[in-house]
């Protein structure tokens, strides 16, 4: 898989259309983490260095083609003018847009065009021409977009000249490392509210790792498989009997399971709500599991540090209550002390860490993409990579 990089491409006095992922998240119109803009910055500053006019398209949540001034890029743009301590050309137009002859321009929430995500390819190949006409080369480099089929992340590189950006290819190199011949142990913690939505990455990885510890909200699905208790807590029980195959499975395949021994309860889901420490095999009856207890936390670190490679993604319980954060903070420090390689897998697990206060130098690695990391993890075709001929 050798991936044709910005250093193969002169973009000298050309236009450059780049997707970025600029999806970060948002709370009463200003930014809470950044991390993403940031991640952008090395690819952005090199086109500019390279002499190269830059025009950037990225989405913000799911419109889903209407103008939700809400979801609206133009606090991106002021960030990312701080950023880089130069203006951004910010075009509230996608179509027909107004483009610097040089610098920066950032295109409007590219969801705000309902056909960006369409299932038509005709419909999608529209816009990707619109994007086109724009510039002379294509550079990828969303990564936390790469596993959906839209405009501006399959359809456009069949149109330009295409490279994958600094971010795109550093991600896939870690990926790599976690899936082609891993320094083991190999460890995977799961973490997060749905077990559904790691059913795929679960049963792919039983047959590769080592260890697999599992928190968040998911736990009480497997608990609940296990025959116990689980009050009020969160719980798929549609999937129970797919979660006792999976237990059967990490026994059949070697793989250590690790699941919480207690867990820290309260009467409702909300901040102020009284913590009360229980065993996991028996949460009263009007109690909901909130995060996992410090027994199963410090059980999770030890597992953890005894890894060469540990991958993680999913808070181990409501980390935004600080009552109910020290199972994630606890996870989080481990991945910190790892004598190998660590990565952290985008999304929640990402802001999680930053909001606790860890710098992401702390980590080996902090992905940019957590559907899009579990993806690839789950041996799925990602398509924004095979238009890039990865």
């Amino acid at each position: 898989m050798n991936i044709k990089t910005l250093d193969s491409v002169d973009v000298r006095g050309k236009r450059v259309l780049l997707r970025c992922d600029l999806n970060v998240p948002l709370k009463d119109g200003v930014i809470t983490d950044d991390g993403r803009i940031k991640a952008s910055l090395p690819t952005i500053k090199y086109l500019l260095a390279q002499g190269a006019a830059v025009v950037i398209t990225a989405h913000l949540g799911r419109p889903k083609g209407e103008r939700k001034p809400e979801l609206s890029l133009a606090p991106i743009a002021k960030r990312l003018s701080e950023l880089l301590g130069e203006s951004v050309n910010f075009s509230s137009e996608i179509i027909g847009a107004k483009i610097a002859a040089t610098g920066v321009t950032l295109l409007e929430n590219i969801r705000y065009e309902a056909t960006e995500t369409s299932k038509d390819e005709g419909e999608r190949a529209i816009l990707a021409a619109a994007l086109a006409s724009y510039a002379d080369v294509f550079v990828s480099d969303g990564f936390g977009a790469v596993h959906r089929k839209h405009a501006s992340v399959f359809d456009l590189p069949k149109l330009l000249p295409h490279v994958a950006g600094t971010l795109v290819a550093a991600e896939v190199e870690v990926l790599k490392k976690l899936t082609q011949n891993p320094e083991r142990p190999y460890g995977v913690v799961l973490g997060g509210a749905k077990v559904s939505d790691k059913i795929g990455v679960i049963s792919n990885l039983l047959g590769k790792v080592d260890v697999m510890a599992i928190g968040g909200g998911m736990v009480f699905t497997f608990l609940a498989a296990q025959g116990k208790e689980i009050g009020t807590s969160l719980v798929e029980t549609d999937l129970i009997e797919t979660v006792k195959g999976l237990i059967k499975q990490a026994a059949d395949s070697g793989v250590k399971l690790v699941l919480p021994t207690d867990i820290l309860v309260a009467p409702a889901f909300a901040s102020d709500a009284p913590a009360t420490l229980v065993s996991a095999d028996a949460l009263p009856a009007d109690q909901m599991g909130l995060d996992i207890g410090p027994d199963s936390a410090a059980a999770f670190a030890t597992a953890i540090r005894s890894c060469k490679t540990v991958f993680w993604n999913g808070p181990m319980g409501v980390f935004e209550f600080p009552a109910f954060a020290g199972g994630t903070k606890v996870v989080a420090q481990a991945l910190t002390e790892v004598s190998g390689i660590s990565v952290v897998g985008g999304g929640d697990s990402a802001a999680a860490v930053r909001a606790l206060g860890f710098a992401d130098s702390a980590f080996g690695y902090i992905s940019t993409g957590g559907g899009a990391s579990l993806e690839y993890l789950e041996g799925k075709e990602l398509p924004g990579l095979t238009a890039l001929g990865l």
